[in-house]
């Protein structure tokens, strides 16, 4: 049974270290790469009057001291990649991945759809020089309006299908554009907390299907980060870093609200106030001796246009005093 989500500990006293740069000085997270996505500007959608403007988001993730970035909702940055290429160059940009949603328990009858969507995200993530894919599992209900959509449990006959067709996605998304795809548990889907990960985990072939490890999303659900770290490394392919507001969290389980207005809730807060705390995490990372893109994802859909780049900026302090 899908467990709900459960409050975490209340966050612990951080010992903070005196900023490094990546590869340099002692403690330096030097296999950890640090970006940030549309996402920490409260973009959800390709197109909404509530979301910055594109050219902001790349301006201001660049001031903040970010290099990488992901793509966001397709359609939210230019799509032609010649456009993209020299939007991003000229602020000194480089994009680590691409995002897509899907609803592959639903089986084969879907795969066409998801492909066409699967694709265009993929060749333009190619395009741009990364090297991976973010999956999205499907949401139970509504991300906006929490509307109940299907039934949060799935079938045994819907999980054979859930994970037979993401091994074969990433199958084709490897063999047609060389990316990896990097399968992310999220709230309100039926991929969240760790008893839902680990079978999803264990039933799906780790040369085709990595994990993309978002230390809130996880949090949310009731999860240890590091545990997960520790006891599936060979499968961590990617990193979303955010943390929860524990209080705002346990009247979010209580009250069983939705992930859409949780966000709006502040249930996403601003690193290091939340857990989980993210320096044990990283360390955690770097001892898996790979290269892994962490990329800081504060949900905050829907905010006022001038309150991510202060976050932002803050964010990329904090994480520089942690080595990364």
């Amino acid at each position: 049974m899908t467990p709900s989500p459960q409050p975490p500990p209340s966050p612990s006293t951080r010992a903070g270290r005196e900023p490094s740069g990546a590869g340099s000085g002692a403690g330096a997270l030097c296999r950890i790469r640090v970006g940030s996505a549309p996402d920490s500007w409260g973009v959800w959608f390709a197109d909404d009057p509530r979301q910055v403007d594109w050219r902001r988001f790349l301006d201001e993730v660049a001031r903040a001291g970010y290099e990488w970035i992901e793509l966001g909702p397709y359609g939210y940055l230019p799509t032609d990649p010649e456009r993209l290429a020299e939007e991003t160059g000229r602020r000194g940009l480089k994009v680590s991945a691409g995002t897509v949603f899907t609803g592959l328990h639903h089986g084969a009858a879907v795969w066409e759809r998801t492909w066409a969507h699967v694709a265009d995200n993929a060749a333009l993530a190619q395009a741009m020089g990364a090297r991976h894919l973010v999956v999205i599992p499907a949401f139970w209900r509504d991300d906006r309006t929490g509307a109940v959509l299907e039934d949060r449990e799935l079938t045994a006959g819907q999980w054979r299908d859930l994970t037979r067709l993401t091994e074969r996605l990433g199958r084709e998304v490897q063999d047609r554009f060389g990316l990896r795809i990097v399968v992310h548990p999220h709230a309100d889907t039926h991929i969240d907390g760790e008893e839902t990960v680990a079978r999803f985990l264990d039933a799906t072939d780790p040369e085709l299907v990595a994990l993309c490890l978002d230390t809130g999303h996880y949090a949310y659900c009731g999860g240890d980060s590091v545990q997960l770290i520790e006891t599936y490394g060979e499968r961590i392919g990617y990193l979303h870093l955010k943390q929860v507001d524990p209080e705002i969290l346990a009247g979010v389980v209580a009250e069983g609200t939705p992930f859409g207005p949780a966000v709006a809730r502040g249930v996403m807060c601003e690193p290091p106030s939340g857990v989980p705390a993210l320096e044990p995490v990283l360390a955690a990372a770097q001892a898996l001796d790979v290269d892994l893109f962490a990329i800081v994802e504060q949900d905050m859909y829907p905010c006022p246009p001038d309150r991510p780049y202060p976050i932002a900026e803050r964010t990329r302090r904090f994480l520089r005093s942690c080595g990364a």
